[in-house]
Formats: structure tokens, C-alpha cells, sequence
């Protein structure tokens, strides 16, 4: 990877959302950084700078005011000269570098209640992690155009309606915070999936763990807020054993609890033990978030048991089910029901959700075929996982389990 690349990766959504913050303008922040990418492309051609990240904000800073200046609104779109006085979660966010880190403020600003709600973390994921419109379509299960669309409708409504560039007091957070959290979710999801961390937006393990824990400490009294952190603790705590000696992702059930971060995990258990404190103390039953932990929390106790509890995972999922049904859970729920009642019935239950192109679900549908002695069909349906451009290790996975199908 040369030094555009990475310095794209890393440090891409710090200096849009430090563009967009000052000059209050998306497209302006996205397109001036466009370009500095395009300049840095022939100006590193002999070496690079000592500050990849810094030059890409300085110069993206310079395109941003040469296009104000020409087209004479400059005074109307002027960087702040005078930010206001830090607040907590400013002095948390702020990291040792020349380029102000405003992803914060930008997904509040992205999940402000003027943007359609179905369109909140679309845009954040788009604007501020830096996704492409074609990630964050598979990301949601749209089509593309559709993405695209509510893209440009949701960044017109926020120049139109003059949101306001900025972190809300915390009596504004309820009506922003659903789609905070599905933006932290999903981030780390795409850097989750690749079990080698290799793919390109494999800082968000990082970033969205500690941006979690974050707004744990901002918003102590909200239980799913404490539950999102807990659920993305216990899953990187697994990072160390998702991987066997050739590179091949190791699915959840085959990793060496040996390898499990214990740390983590205890981190995790807490965060979870502190969401269902708060859940009673306001007399609420758990959210989706809440039974999402506590299923991360079920694998993890197989570290002390050494066996999963599949019957309580299954029900963990029967219960997300009634609050949130979509493929993702139905799929999940269909590998735990295989290991309940076995893998014809969760066939029957991944049939139901077949007309989704999702690599997860042909997977699913591929291990239960083989299960069932149904190889050919097996074949087919990772086959069809590999036409998904799965990443590196999750390839090395699937057609190591293609090969067995064949050979059986």
C-alpha cells in the first residue's frame, strides 16, 4: 500500500469532517479533498511528505477557500475564527495530530432529525467513515441507485435547512442517537468482517471501539448506548483468534477461547451488566442492542463453560427478532436454530430470506446443504459467496469449504 493509499484510509473522514466542520459545507469538504488526493498523486510521485495526513488537510484547506474566493461567498461560508470552548467530548476526541478531529460533531450533524430517518446512517457512513455509496448499499441490503439518491436528497435537506455544525447540548441527543449508534455499529462491522484487518477500512476496528466506549462515559444513563459498547468489546476480543496459520477466517464456533482477549472480554461483561442495571432501574425491557450483547455474551461465556449455550443464544434471537426483523438477524438466528434443531430446519428459515444477495446468507445456505449431504447444491451457494468479493481470509475460508463439498 503507498502513501496516498494509507493516508486516504486512515486519515480520510478526520479531514473531510474537519472540512466540513469549519466551512459547513459537505460537498465542498468532499470535492476539495478529491482533489488534494488527485495533486498529492503526482506531487508524492518522487517521495512523499513526512505528514501524508497533514498535507492532505492543508491543501484540501487551500482548494475549499480558492473555490469560496471565486465564487465570492467566502464571506458567507468562513471558517470559524474563533471555535468555541471545548467541551468534554472535544478534549476526549482530540489526538496529537495537526488535523482537528471533528467525526463526532459531523455524525451529529449527519444524524440531525431534519435527514430522513432511514437516510441518518447512510450519510454518516458515506460522509464521515468514508465508505463508498456502493459499500454502504450492501451495508443496508439496497440497491445502489436507491442509496445514492437519499444521499444527495439527505445533504441538499441539511444545506437547505441550515443545520447547525455542531454537538448538541445532551437534552438534544435522544432523537439523533438511534442512528449514532447504527453508525458506530456498521463501521465497525466493515472493519470486523476481515478477520485479517486488512482490507480498507480496517482502522474502524479501533476508532468505533473507542468512540463506543466514548459515549458510554458521555450518556452513563442510557442502556443502549452501554450495550453498543459492550457488543463491540466482547467481538474484538475475539480479533487474536479469528484467523488460523494460513490466513483463513475461523469461524466463531472453531476459535480458540485461548486466544479471546480477557480484558476485553471482562470489559465487555461489564458494560453488559451496567446496560441491564439501567434497563431495570428505568423499568425497560432490553433493546435490540441489549440482546445483541448479551448474545456476544453467551459465546463468551464458552471461556469458563467450554461449551456454548445454544438454546439461550436462540432465544437471545427470538426476542431481537420481535424488535428488529431483517436478514442479518434472520440469518444469525437460522445458524443458531441448526444447532438447536438441526440444520434442515434452519434451511427452511434461511429459504425464507433467499431473495437477499448477501455473502453471509449463501454462506449460511452452503454450510446447511453440505450438512444435510446436499454437496452440489452446497457448491453452487459458495460459489455464489465468492462472486460477492469476499476479503482475503473470508476467500480462503469459503473455498476451503467449497473443496470439501467437491470432494465429498
Amino acid at each position: 500500500m503507498n502513501a496516498l493509499d494509507r493516508a486516504f484510509r486512515e486519515a480520510g473522514g478526520r479531514v473531510v469532517s474537519a472540512l466540513a466542520a469549519g466551512f459547513r459545507d459537505l460537498d465542498l469538504a468532499e470535492e476539495s479533498f478529491a482533489e488534494a488526493c488527485v495533486r498529492a498523486a503526482s506531487a508524492w510521485a518522487a517521495a512523499p511528505p513526512a505528514d501524508p495526513a497533514a498535507w492532505l488537510y492543508a491543501v484540501a484547506r487551500r482548494i475549499a477557500l480558492d473555490r469560496l474566493r471565486r465564487g465570492a461567498t467566502a464571506a458567507a461560508h468562513r471558517p470559524d475564527t474563533r471555535p468555541p470552548e471545548p467541551t468534554p467530548e472535544d478534549h476526549a476526541m482530540r489526538l496529537d495530530e495537526p488535523i482537528p478531529d471533528e467525526r463526532l460533531r459531523l455524525i451529529f450533524v449527519c444524524c440531525h432529525p431534519a435527514i430522513a430517518p432511514d437516510t441518518r446512517a447512510a450519510l454518516t457512513l458515506r460522509t464521515v467513515c468514508g465508505l463508498t455509496t456502493t459499500e454502504v448499499a450492501r451495508a443496508f441490503l439496497l440497491p445502489e441507485p436507491t442509496l445514492a439518491q437519499r444521499l444527495v436528497r439527505a445533504k441538499r435537506k441539511i444545506a437547505e435547512a441550515g443545520v447547525p455544525f455542531e454537538v448538541p447540548g445532551p437534552e438534544r441527543w435522544a432523537d439523533r442517537l438511534d442512528a449514532v449508534l447504527s453508525t458506530i455499529e456498521i463501521a465497525y462491522a466493515q472493519a470486523h468482517a476481515d478477520a485479517a484487518l486488512a482490507g480498507p477500512h480496517a482502522e474502524f476496528a479501533r476508532e468505533m471501539l473507542a468512540l463506543s466506549a466514548l459515549l458510554a462515559r458521555l450518556i452513563p444513563g442510557e442502556p443502549e448506548v452501554a450495550a453498543l459498547a459492550a457488543s463491540l468489546h466482547l467481538a474484538e476480543a475475539r480479533r487474536g483468534a479469528r484467523l488460523d496459520a494460513d490466513g483463513a477466517m475461523v469461524p466463531l464456533t472453531g476459535q480458540d477461547v485461548r486466544d479471546w482477549d480477557p480484558r476485553l472480554c471482562e470489559a465487555g461483561e461489564h458494560l453488559l451488566a451496567r446496560s441491564a442495571a439501567l434497563s431495570r432501574e428505568a423499568r425497560r425491557p432490553p433493546g435490540p442492542r441489549a440482546l445483541q450483547a448479551a448474545i456476544h455474551a453467551a459465546h463468551a461465556s464458552r471461556r469458563r463453560s467450554g461449551v456454548i449455550p445454544w438454546d439461550e443464544v436462540l432465544g437471545l434471537y427470538d426476542a431481537l427478532l420481535a424488535l428488529r426483523d431483517d436478514a442479518v438477524i434472520r440469518t444469525n438466528r437460522a445458524v443458531a436454530l441448526a444447532e438447536v434443531a438441526g440444520p434442515a430446519a434452519a434451511l427452511t428459515e434461511l429459504d425464507a430470506v433467499r431473495a437477499v444477495d448477501w455473502l453471509p446468507l449463501h454462506a449460511a445456505r452452503a454450510d446447511m446443504l453440505a450438512r444435510l449431504g446436499r454437496h452440489g447444491e452446497a457448491v453452487a451457494e459458495y460459489d455464489a459467496a465468492l462472486s460477492l468479493a469476499p476479503n482475503a481470509a473470508e476467500e480462503r475460508f469459503l473455498k476451503r469449504r467449497r473443496a470439501a463439498s467437491v470432494a465429498a
